[in-house]
This record gives C-alpha cells, sequence and structure tokens, in this order.
C-alpha cells in the first residue's frame, strides 16, 4: 500500500484533516483497500525495540491481505545506532531514523509510533537495559501507546529471554506484556485516562524466528501463511516487504524483495490463546458490534466501486458519514470517521497545498504564499471560508472540476512561533536513556502536527469539513522535480562556531571563529557576544553591527584563563545579546535524497580538548568507510588528511613493488566498516600491504561480518566476531605497559580511558596469528575478559593495527585520551 499519511480530528460534526505538507488523493486501488479496512474492526500492534526491527513482511499482510489497521510501536528511535551514510550519531541519527521508518510505513501502510526511550547503544541484557531505562516510565509510554490506537493483537518481535540477541530487543518484551497486563486497569497511569479510555487487548502474542543459528519455531506455534500476491499491489507482500525494509539507508538495511508465501510462527505470551488464527474471539466486523447497516452499505460501496470514477461514490459515503457520526462508541467514532473522511476527500480527487518560494521563516516576518486547491467530483466541492492563521475569509466558491485555483495571500508568521525541531528534541533529555517531552499528549507520535495551518471550511454535499493546510515550502529541483516540506522556523539570528571541536596545546592561546548567520532583515546593533564557561563569562566582544546575512567574528582565549581551568575537556558555550534578547542556537540541518529536510536546535557550543595531546605525524591518507568524524578531527590537529581514492593506488611502483604515491603518507587510516561499503578494498588492500612492507603504518578501525569486501584483512589472519565491552567504564589492563605505542609520543595510562561514552568497542577479533600482540585486556561485568580490542603486528618494516575500539564515538565527544593514544596509532611508524 503505497499511502499519504492524513490525520484527522473531529470537532462536532467537522473533522480537521492535517496533512504531511499536501492533502492528496489516494489513488483508486489505495481506496479500494482503504474501504476494505473500514469494513474490518480488528487492530493489530506490532512491539520492537528498534527502527528495522519489525517483521515488515508480517506488517505488509495483516494492512493489505487482511485490510487490518496496524501499528509499529518503536520503542526507540535508535539514537545508538551507526550510520553507513555520514557522521551523525545520537540525537542527529535518531532523527534521521525516524524519518526512515515514516518512509518505510507509506509503502506497507502501517502506522508509526514511538516512546520516549533513547536508545543507549547495544546491551548484553534486560538487567543492563534497565539500569539505563526507568521500566516504570517506558511501560507507561506503551500502555499510553495501547490506550489511544486500542489494539486487539499486541505482536511481539523479540522473547525476553537471551535468544532475542540484545538487551533492548529482551527489554521490549518485558515492557510489552507489563503493559498488556496494565492498560485495561483504570488504577494503573491514571492520569492517562483524562485523554484516553482503559482499553484490554484480547491477546499478546510472540512472532517467533528463525535468525542465522538461532531458530524459536515450532510445530506446534499457530502458524499464518502470509507474502501472497496481491495483483492491485503488482507483487507479493515480501516483495512489498524488501522494498520497505530497503527504506532503512543509514544502516545498510537494504532487503531482497522475495516471491512468494512463507510461514510466520506465532506462541502466546498472555492473554486468551489463539487457536486458529490471530484474531480468534475478536469482533471483527460492525454487524458482530451490532451495527449491521453500517456493513451493509459499506458492502454496497465496496462492490459498486467504480476504479475511473471513485467520485460515484460520494453519495454512498456521504449517507454512510450520518451512520458513522451517530454511532455512540465515541473512541470507535473517531477512527472510523477519520478513515470515511480520508476516502471520501480522495473520492472527490480534493488536494490542497499551502507553499511559499522560502524554505526558512522567522517569527514575526512576512512572507506570501499560494494556497492551491483543485477537485475532481462532479458534483462540486464547495470552499466555505479560509482561514489564514488568524484572519478568515468567505469564499463560497464552487471548485470546478478538474480546475486548479490558486490564492495570493500575505501571511505573518506569529511572533510567538515556535522554532521548528521535533518536539522530543525541544528540551534536553530527562537523563541520558529518556527524552523530555513538553506536553505528555504527544508521546507516541512520529512527530508533532504542525501548528502553522491555514484552515478550509469544505462542504461536500450536505457534509462539512474542516481541513488543515501546514504552511510549506515548494521548489521546483532540477533532478526531483516538485520538491514540497515543511516551512521551517529559525531564529532571526543564529550562531555557531565554525568547528565543532577545538584541540589546544598546554601553554598556547585558542583561537576560536563563530559564525553569525542572519535570518531576518531585522538590523542587529550594538550588541555583545559573550563566550561562557559553565555558566561563567571567559570573554566578551561588543558588536556595534553585524554586516550581511553571514559574519565570521574570530576570538583568542590567552592561554592565562585556559590554564586556570582544572579540565582537559572543555564545554564552551556563546551567545548574542542585544536589545535584551538573548540568542544562543545553532540550526543542526540534516539533508539526504531519500528524506525530507530535518532540523533541530542546540546550544551554540563546541567542544576544546586541552592538554598534553601529541602527533608526531603530519601526513596521512584515509580510506573512508561509514561516515566518521576522524579526518575532520586528525584536520583539527593540524595533520594534513588526503582521502585515498583508485588512482591513488596506481601508478610506478619501486624495485620492492611498494606504492610511490603512498609512500608518501606517515599513516593510512581506513575507516570505521571499511570492509563493508569499499567495495574496491579488495584490489587495493596488497597496495596496502606493500606499504607497510616499505615501512608505512597502517591502521584499520572496526569492521564487522556483514556484506565484506575482503575475507583476509591483515597481513596475518585474524577473525572478527561479535563480541564486545558496551559498559564505557570497564576496566582495562595494559598487557605490555613497554609497548611504543603506550609511550610514544604520549604516554597512555588507565586515565586515559576515564569518560569515555556508550562502549569501549564491538566487534573485536575472536582468533589471531601468534604474530599479533594484543595490547589491552577488558570485558563487562560478570563476562570472559577480551584481549582483542586492539591488536598489533609487525610487517617488513613497517606496522599493522587493527583495533575495534570506538574512536569514531570518543573523538566526536571531545574525549582526550582517545585521541592520545589514537594518534600514537598513527604516530608509530615514527618511534
Amino acid at each position: 500500500m503505497f499511502k499519504k499519511v492524513i490525520t484527522v480530528s473531529i470537532l462536532g460534526f467537522y473533522t480537521v484533516f492535517c496533512s504531511a505538507q499536501q492533502v492528496r488523493p489516494s489513488k483508486s486501488s489505495e481506496i479500494y483497500r482503504e474501504l476494505k479496512t473500514l469494513k474490518h474492526l480488528p487492530k493489530v500492534l506490532y512491539l520492537a525495540a528498534h527502527p528495522d526491527d519489525e517483521n515488515t513482511g508480517l506488517l505488509s499482510w495483516l494492512i493489505n491481505d487482511q485490510n487490518v489497521e496496524t501499528g509499529y510501536l518503536s520503542l526507540t528511535r535508535g539514537d545508538g545506532g551507526q550510520n553507513l551514510l555520514g557522521t551523525e550519531q545520537g540525537p542527529a541519527l535518531g532523527l534521521i531514523r525516524t524519518h526512515e521508518l515514516l518512509e518505510a510505513r507509506k509503502l506497507d501502510g502501517a502506522q508509526q509510533f514511538f516512546t520516549r526511550a533513547i536508545d543507549f547503544g547495544f546491551s548484553k541484557n534486560t538487567t543492563d537495559t534497565f539500569k539505563q531505562w526507568n521500566a516504570d516510565s517506558i511501560t507507561a509510554d506503551v500502555v499510553w501507546v495501547i490506550r489511544k490506537f486500542r489494539p486487539d493483537i499486541i505482536i511481539c518481535r523479540f522473547p525476553p529471554t537471551a535468544a532475542a540477541g540484545h538487551g533492548q530487543h529482551a527489554a521490549s518484551a518485558v515492557v510489552a506484556e507489563k503493559a498488556f497486563k496494565l492498560a485495561g486497569d483504570k488504577n494503573a497511569f491514571p492520569d492517562q485516562l483524562k485523554y484516553v479510555n482503559a482499553w484490554q487487548p484480547k491477546r499478546i502474542l510472540w512472532n517467533t524466528f528463525r535468525f542465522g543459528a538461532v531458530n524459536t519455531t515450532a510445530d506446534n506455534q499457530l502458524k499464518v501463511t502470509v507474502g501472497q500476491y496481491d495483483p492491485q499491489l503488482g507483487m507479493g507482500y515480501g516483495e512489498l516487504a524488501g522494498l520497505s525494509r530497503s527504506l532503512h539507508k543509514s544502516q545498510g538495511a537494504g532487503t531482497q524483495s522475495v516471491a512468494g508465501i512463507r510461514t510466520e510462527y506465532f506462541t502466546n505470551v498472555s492473554g486468551e490463546p489463539a487457536k486458529a488464527t490471530l484474531f480468534d474471539g475478536v469482533v471483527k466486523s460492525w454487524t458482530s458490534q451490532g451495527n449491521a447497516d453500517i456493513d451493509q452499505s459499506l458492502d454496497k460501496i465496496i462492490s459498486a466501486f467504480n476504479f475511473n470514477n471513485p467520485d460515484l461514490s460520494l453519495p454512498a459515503l456521504l449517507a454512510l458519514r450520518k451512520k458513522v457520526i451517530a454511532l455512540k462508541d465515541a473512541d470507535l467514532k473517531r477512527d472510523k470517521l477519520q478513515s470515511l473522511d480520508n476516502i471520501i476527500l480522495s473520492c472527490a480527487g480534493f488536494m490542497g497545498e499551502v507553499v511559499t518560494n522560502q524554505a526558512e521563516a522567522v517569527a514575526g516576518d512576512h512572507y506570501n504564499f499560494r494556497l492551491n486547491l483543485i477537485s475532481r467530483a462532479s458534483d462540486p466541492v464547495v470552499l466555505e471560508n479560509v482561514k489564514w492563521l488568524e484572519q478568515s475569509e468567505n469564499f463560497n466558491k464552487k471548485l470546478s472540476k478538474d480546475s486548479l485555483i490558486t490564492l495570493q495571500h500575505d501571511i505573518q508568521i506569529p511572533a510567538d512561533a515556535a522554532l521548528t525541531e521535533p518536539y522530543w528534541l525541544a528540551k534536553p533529555p530527562t537523563n541520558a536513556a529518556t527524552f523530555s517531552v513538553p506536553d505528555e499528549t504527544l508521546v507516541g507520535l512520529p512527530e508533532a502536527e504542525s501548528p502553522l495551518n491555514v484552515l478550509l471550511d469544505l462542504k461536500i454535499g450536505s457534509e462539512k469539513f474542516q481541513v488543515n493546510l501546514p504552511l510549506s515550502f515548494k521548489k521546483l529541483d532540477p533532478v526531483r522535480g516538485d520538491v514540497v516540506e515543511a516551512l521551517r522556523i529559525v531564529p532571526a539570528l543564529e550562531l555557531k562556531f565554525t568547528q565543532p571541536l577545538y584541540v589546544v596545546k598546554e601553554n598556547e592561546d585558542l583561537h576560536l571563529s563563530l559564525n553569525v548567520k542572519v535570518n531576518s532583515d531585522k538590523q542587529f546593533r550594538n550588541g555583545s557576544l559573550n563566550l561562557m564557561y559553565k555558566g561563567e563569562k571567559l570573554g566578551s566582544t561588543n558588536i556595534s553591527s553585524i554586516n550581511g546575512k553571514d559574519s565570521t567574528i574570530d576570538y583568542v582565549i590567552p592561554k592565562n584563563k585556559l590554564a586556570a581551568i582544572n579540565s582537559s575537556r572543555l564545554q564552551l558555550d556563546a551567545n548574542f545579546v542585544t536589545d535584551g534578547i538573548t540568542y544562543n542556537k545553532k540550526q543542526v540541518l540534516i539533508q539526504y535524497p531519500h528524506l525530507p529536510s530535518l532540523q533541530y536546535f542546540e546550544p551554540a557550543t563546541a567542544t576544546v580538548m586541552k592538554g598534553d595531546i601529541q602527533a608526531k605525524v603530519k601526513k596521512v591518507g584515509y580510506i573512508e568507510g561509514a561516515g566518521d568524524f576522524i579526518p575532520e578531527f586528525l584536520r583539527i590537529s593540524g595533520i594534513q588528511v588526503d582521502i585515498l581514492k583508485d588512482g591513488d593506488f596506481y601508478g610506478n611502483t619501486d624495485g620492492n613493488g611498494s606504492q610511490n604515491k603512498l609512500s608518501q603518507y606517515d599513516a593510512i587510516v581506513l575507516g570505521v566498516r571499511a570492509n563493508n561499503t569499499e567495495k574496491k578494498l579488495g584490489r587495493w588492500m596488497p597496495f596496502l600491504w606493500s606499504y607497510v612492507k616499505g615501512g608505512g603504518n597502517l591502521v584499520m578501525q572496526y569492521n564487522t561480518n556483514q556484506d565484506t569486501t575482503v575475507d583476509q584483512l591483515g597481513m596475518y589472519n585474524f577473525s572478527i566476531a561479535n563480541k564486545r565491552v558496551t559498559e564505557e567504564n570497564a576496566a582495562v589492563t595494559f598487557l605490555n605497559p613497554n609497548h611504543k605505542l603506550l609511550n610514544f609520543p604520549n604516554k597512555i595510562t588507565p586515565a586515559d580511558f576515564n569518560g569515555w561514552v556508550q562502549e569501549r568497542g564491538a566487534y573485536f577479533p575472536a582468533q589471531w596469528d601468534s604474530k599479533y600482540e594484543p595490547l589491552f585486556e577488558m570485558h563487562d561485568t560478570g563476562e570472559e575478559p577480551l584481549q582483542g580490542s586492539t591488536l598489533y603486528a609487525q610487517y617488513g618494516k613497517g606496522n599493522f593495527i587493527y583495533t575495534p575500539l570506538a574512536f569514531f564515538r570518543q573523538l566526536p565527544a571531545g574525549n582526550v585520551g582517545a585521541a592520545r593514544l589514537f594518534l600514537n596509532f598513527l604516530s608509530a611508524q615514527k618511534n
């Protein structure tokens, strides 16, 4: 089901439509499917821990074959994962993955929900997970989603045991069962009952699986056949699932579209067991619910539906609407009226949008907008009134069939309009594992509805509708064609350090630069630019005026002020104060071709790494892997970094076969997962080995065993395993404290492993050739020691280092100890 997303709320006999950025009609095949879904009452909620955990094959079958309204509840937004597309980590990655899920849902047709849980990275069991997550808080969020969505069936992707393969996976099953038992209890989370009613699903099931060598299916489990061919889709549900799952591009989750049927297995967790079907004992039809007349009306509408002229169904749909409005069950009425009104607008062929030529706007400023409207129904849709935010205008204009009308209007953005950003990022998190949400009724939503809308009063037949059209930006892209996105509200003035990280050695001044971006026509004069550390002013510069839209201001913090700060890692804050207003925000703008433009704001900060940080290399070659920050860190540290491409590996060689082009580098670094992402690595490896043999220094960061390019990464064999140390404060034992990598140019001590974030490392080698020397030993609580975090070997005249330590997380975080260790690895050949 290729589906647009429209939500509605009911005000009396009106329905308020709130679209993505446009209200657009569904295709006839989609309308037909929506009609069949309207005829079915059951709902299913699928539940797991992360984006891309869901069984898209099952979701596609439930929605498109069973015509059952289905949602996916991902406890987290995937913030702790890895990113194959770019350098975004943490909240930025969670935002990317949220929208990848929404793009997937547009294909398979499911709804999408989240809790406030933050993905803090890999955990090995539920004990570790609930040290981070507040189980009661997450359970409350799941109960809220259950009460709001009101599913009859809940399906878990994972069990609460080690078979889940990830502590957060197992925790999702624990929380799901708790929430299932509490959702119908009015004494549980009673504050929610101001907005929703208690709701008890019929059952909760576990969708068992075969993942690699782990098989949790059994012949005595409930079996369901899925994957059937759907002629309206032109593919089977397994093929649709492959397309949907492949939209998780940041995770490299491209999945085959597999044709043909297959069997899904289920076992009961709690509630009334299912014996024959998932829906045993569930009220399935309007007739079973006591509304046979609605069933009969829908049967006639579906039977008579004309794919070429869907507007012929409007009279019957409008009559059906009166019956739905008369329902006494308020929750059922709200749900089904929402679906029915979507169908009515689609059958009318109605499209509406409010667009401007500017992507960004500032509160209080004026912008010209175009309201574009069209209807394709033979019986006209009537535009009765338009409310331009605060200003209403009566029209009572019939929309002629298939004739576009455009209305121009100047709109002032309200002076108190909030910045455009995800609701879960608008405030600092409650703690490291829970987002802070300003309005608890937003919990569960993938994103908040736009607060800036033009409200249309429409009349179709004798029924009245209200349609909200969000203020939007529209442009013609030479490659993508029409692009319509949300209008982004930005501050009148933004501040941003020209680099996110600074490295300053002892007894040196710190030279900083700040970019000041003016987004408004307002003149900024007589302001003060302030640099702060922990709320104390480090320095201030008076600025009489800011010239132009973009300015750069340089600043120097003297070494005596830096020396007075007893910390190796500083977070500096900047603000600009003028006319009693403080500006201190920087925009984070994320743009990828498969997603809309994504924006949020952070304080204008920069991290300063201060202390004895020595590097003895001047020029480094870098083979890019999955996006990471390390090349930028090296440049900030004063090292020339060249990104190596195909042409750098071919040319004249010396008598020993060493590559002359590579010999210019003091070290060559392979980025994280380079063996998974760089498909030319296979033909580059002999040149790299030759480089090492001739006296070069090769540092290789972690790789996984999935979709590898090269089987043998090192000059001597080692095998990568899914072994990791997830406790970022795990004790580290130095196996050979006198090793050169631990003593030059920086003396490495256990203190250099303090303050690491999220993890020590992942995908440690499990076995290696005796020519390798391991440097460290570490382990998570209660587990066997691991020695695969860094392997060193001499090869010819040079050095090879394999290190799955999480430098790609530590260096952006400004960890000085990690920087000192990494620079030692690069300097191995200088010792």
